[in-house]
């Protein structure tokens, strides 16, 4: 919490005059109903409405000089463990500084110290958003977000968090008014792309090279999947093109419930020609030669 003398912008032997008059000036210029939508402005608002609530209350002034409250308005400790007393009711920036400040408010904005009194108003909503990679936001992850106010709060990223999802942080939005609630935090996710995974709803797409060897006459290789390397069997025979799934190994929503991963088969040649390869197919070809594209139906476009 600011110092209220450093917020007025007073000295601590300014007169009770002059922090009226520091305070008459600058809640005009602050004002909401003269800034609208302006949450920077708001902000500088309540701060300079409670540093009036203490500054403007002569019995106040005299504990915060004397060390007896904080700058917050709460108690402070015994033995100078003023960092662990507890907020005073309608203290921080909820108050509108007391009946003084009321009857300050009923001048410059004409409005009656009924009105000043019961006006409450919750705190602004604050967006921020955060990136964070393709594994962390399928295996969940905790980030830290600096708040506007200058704190650091840890975040938790649920597992399964999609891009563009938005999480709420209850009461960490602007402090309200006259006694209102704060507003809240909403962080929008930002998801990066990965380099091999891709997702659909639940579930995790991967496409994987296997060699002519492991195509034909099948194979258990390893592949990766967003918790770790895994096992897979690769039938006889198979093409590129065919689609393996591996059950409960995709996003978990919630525990119990997974989506899967779908392994999709490439098969690669040598990057150089194998003079032993060739001279086989070439041999194979002439008793086993099979028309694909007829088969796959481009014959007849």
């Amino acid at each position: 919490m600011k110092d209220p003398y450093e917020v007025l912008g007073v000295k601590r032997n300014a007169s009770a005059d002059d922090i009226k008059q520091a305070y008459r000036r600058l809640a005009k210029e602050f004002h909401p109903d003269l800034n609208p939508d302006d949450p920077i402005v708001e902000q500088r608002f309540k701060e300079i409405s409670h540093a009036y609530s203490i500054l403007g209350d002569k019995e106040k002034r005299a504990k915060f000089d004397a060390g007896e409250i904080n700058a917050d308005g709460s108690q402070r400790a015994p033995f100078g463990g003023g960092g662990f007393g507890g907020r005073a009711g309608g203290g921080g920036f909820g108050g509108f500084g007391g009946d003084a400040a009321e009857d300050i408010f009923a001048d410059l904005f004409g409005r009656n110290r009924s009105r000043a009194r019961t006006m409450r108003m919750k705190g602004k909503d604050v967006n921020y958003s955060l990136r964070v990679s393709f594994l962390e936001a399928a295996r969940g992850i905790t980030r830290r977000v600096n708040l506007y106010d200058g704190k650091s709060l840890d975040v938790r990223i649920p597992p399964g968090t999609a891009d563009g999802q938005t999480l709420r942080l209850k009461g960490q939005g602007m402090p309200g008014m006259g006694g209102g609630e704060a507003g809240d935090a909403f962080i929008e996710v930002q998801v990066d792309s990965h380099r091999f995974f891709e997702r659909d709803g639940n579930d995790i797409f991967v496409d994987v090279p296997v060699t002519l060897a492991e195509a034909v006459l099948g194979a258990k290789i390893t592949v990766p999947t967003i918790h770790g390397n895994v096992a897979l069997s690769i039938p006889a025979g198979s093409n590129s093109g065919k689609t393996l799934r591996l059950r409960g190994k995709g996003i978990q929503a919630r525990p119990g419930v997974a989506g899967d991963q779908f392994v999709k088969l490439s098969v690669v040649l040598p990057d150089k020609p194998d003079q032993a390869l060739v001279d086989f197919v070439t041999e194979w070809s002439k008793d086993y030669d099979y028309d694909v594209r007829k088969r796959a139906g481009l014959d007849d476009l």
